[in-house]
């Protein structure tokens, strides 16, 4: 009984990063004027969602009603994110590293909410980002062959630390990454004649990593990550296009809206480009060094729905453009965003979604229907998987 598919509120969280304008045009709302970054629909302890109708924090919710979540709490995080200017080169560890980091960090007596934690609690964060705007992702490490090419160029062009980089790379990623990091001999040199620019050598991907080497410096003067973003893939998302970041994948968000599904965690090891705690050791320990050849998720394609089903993950998300009437067939728990238009959710009920709303549909509930005339995102768990 009661009310099985309710909506759920939030305030954009106001990170540096975060654009002015993006999250506000989204929701439909009036711009606040500060930077709006990352809009929370969750029940994480730290931001949690509310409930619209009495306020009620999502988490506080789900603690008298847990078989409404399928379990003590929802298995995933959505967000809406807004990033203005790059955000940290960061990496996620894997279930065991963060059940082994979180547990050292609580014998150690860190406080949970110190800057100089690591571990905030003992899950995984695979991420799932789709594009809600043209978005920009630094993403994996580059074939082996393009991250030669751009070596190479750097060291025709006689640009200082260019050939301590080419020695370093030899050796291998891991290495090249923690030379850089740690600032090691000629990388502040490196970094220098990063930051000025370099002339262009005709070939597009070697250009596009130094211009983006150089739009980085402009945020981040003398920072090491700017010569560790040459190592990177660079991805230029289209709405609609996803990137799926696994444990150790090494990433840096640069500009766009997008919308982003994670597990239930707030574990990030930062490697640079950030004022925030960087620890590089435990950054280099959890990083998957292996060459990333596509980074884009490609969705299955069912007629108007596209659904992103990412291996390993807690979650899965359906974008559904409905015109009329479409059919789906989703399990609760899930959370459904509206990106446009207004759409109607039947369930037991209906309910009537506008343009910027999120709406939480309990684990005994279940979707069959959309209806109306929108862009909607649900974000669910698989069947099965718990």
């Amino acid at each position: 009984g009661g009310v099985t598919v309710f909506e759920i509120v939030n305030t954009p969280r106001d990170y540096s990063w975060g654009s002015t304008t993006a999250i506000a045009n989204f929701l439909g709302t009036t711009p606040s004027g500060q930077p709006e970054a990352e809009l929370w629909f969750g029940d994480h302890p730290l931001n949690p969602a509310r409930l619209r109708s009495s306020g009620e924090p999502l988490n506080e919710w789900g603690a008298k009603h847990p078989d409404r979540f399928g379990g003590s709490s929802l298995p995933f995080l959505v967000k809406i994110l807004a990033a203005e200017s790059p955000l940290s080169i960061q990496s996620h560890p894997t279930v065991d590293q963060a059940l082994r980091g979180f547990d050292r960090e609580n014998q150690a007596g860190i406080p949970l909410d110190s800057p100089e934690r690591n571990y905030r609690d003992a899950n995984h964060k695979p991420e799932l980002i789709i594009a809600l705007s043209e978005f920009s992702a630094l993403c994996g490490f580059r074939p082996a062959s393009e991250r030669e090419e751009i070596v190479s160029a750097l060291v025709r062009a006689e640009v200082p630390g260019s050939a301590l980089l080419a020695e370093r790379a030899a050796n291998g990623t891991r290495a090249t990454v923690d030379w850089l990091l740690t600032k090691g001999v000629d990388v502040d040199a490196l970094v220098s004649a990063l930051t000025v620019g370099i002339d262009a050598v005709g070939v597009d991907y070697v250009d596009d990593a130094l211009a983006v080497a150089r739009a980085l410096a402009a945020h981040f003067p003398k920072d090491p990550g700017i010569a560790v973003s040459l190592l990177l893939n660079h991805v230029t998302l289209q709405p609609g296009d996803a990137l799926f970041l696994p444990a150790g994948n090494v990433h840096a968000y640069l500009s766009g809206l997008g919308i982003e599904v994670m597990a239930t965690s707030d574990n990030v090891l930062r490697g640079g480009l950030t004022a925030k705690h960087i620890d590089i050791p435990e950054f280099l320990a959890v990083l998957d060094d292996s060459e990333l050849l596509e980074p884009r998720l490609e969705p299955t394609v069912i007629g108007p729905v596209r659904q992103f089903e990412p291996r390993g993950s807690e979650f899965a998300v359906i974008e559904a453009v409905v015109v009329g009437g479409t059919p789906v067939s989703i399990p609760g728990p899930a959370i459904a965003v509206v990106a446009d238009g207004v759409v109607t959710l039947r369930t037991g009920t209906d309910l009537v979604v506008q343009r910027g709303s999120a709406v939480f549909i309990e684990a005994d509930e279940s979707l069959s229907e959309l209806t109306g005339d929108g862009h909607v995102f649900i974000v669910y768990r698989p069947d099965g998987r718990h």
